[in-house]
């Protein structure tokens, strides 16, 4: 079985891929539509970003309300709010938040506009490709290693501390974690990606190595957005 876990970085997409839970490879793809292409053979790919979405409604998504819940004061910050529908389309941050608190009563954050392409990408394809919905799930690297772990992270991913904890995590439950991470810093420059996109789309993958079944998910009844799409967030059952 081949699974994959990707984060959004600076080069687009950085990807690793597992198979059979032996062999490893690592991988950036300019957009999601080409990761997609590249993945027919792939049972599951699980990925951070934002799945379905409200087009109008004062309320959050469920799954980054409850996120937050689990992630505690510390790590609930890195739960970004998600945007409504129709912000993905603007063109700057200024309309983006215009539309967003028109629609939804709250502006948007600078960090969920830095992250508007990878969603809009990842939306259209989606809401026109209805074979993704089964494959391409939403995952949040904090809530994924606080199922790991059993509670959450004792520091920001951005610091060495944060960095190491999460390095030792891993590689205590997948015995290729620290060979995909030295051959990821050695291969790619930091500008394409970051120290952090390499331990979340790692984090994505070894979530997914025990496929859909191992998963459960957050909220345990999902919202179904306007365009059928399901708005969740997965993790390891443990």
């Amino acid at each position: 079985m081949k699974v994959v876990g990707a984060d959004c970085c600076s080069g687009g997409w950085f990807a690793v891929s597992i198979i059979d839970g032996v062999e490893w490879k690592t991988s950036i793809f300019p957009d999601i539509i080409t990761l997609w292409k590249n993945s027919k053979d792939t049972s599951l790919i699980l990925i951070d970003i934002p799945i379905g979405l409200r087009e109008k409604d004062t309320k959050e998504r469920l799954c980054d309300i409850e996120a937050r819940k689990l992630l505690g004061r510390k790590r609930a910050m890195s739960v970004f709010p998600a945007p409504c529908r129709g912000a993905l389309y603007a063109q700057n941050y200024k309309e983006a938040c215009s539309i967003n608190e028109r629609m939804t009563g709250r502006k948007l954050t600078i960090q969920t506009w830095n992250i508007i392409p990878k969603i809009r990408e990842v939306d259209a394809l989606i809401s026109k490709e209805k074979p993704t919905r089964s494959k391409i799930r939403e995952i949040h690297p904090e809530v994924c290693f606080w199922a790991l772990l059993g509670e959450p992270m004792k520091h920001s991913k951005k610091i060495e501390a944060g960095f190491y904890e999460r390095k030792e995590l891993l590689k205590s439950i997948f015995p290729y974690a620290e060979d995909i991470i030295n051959h990821s810093l050695y291969t790619y420059r930091r500008k394409q990606v970051k120290k952090d996109d390499i331990l979340d789309a790692l984090v994505a993958a070894v979530t997914a190595t025990g496929g859909s079944d191992a998963l459960a998910s957050i909220p345990q009844r999902p919202e179904i957005d306007k365009k059928g799409v399901t708005m969740e967030m997965v993790y390891l059952k443990t």
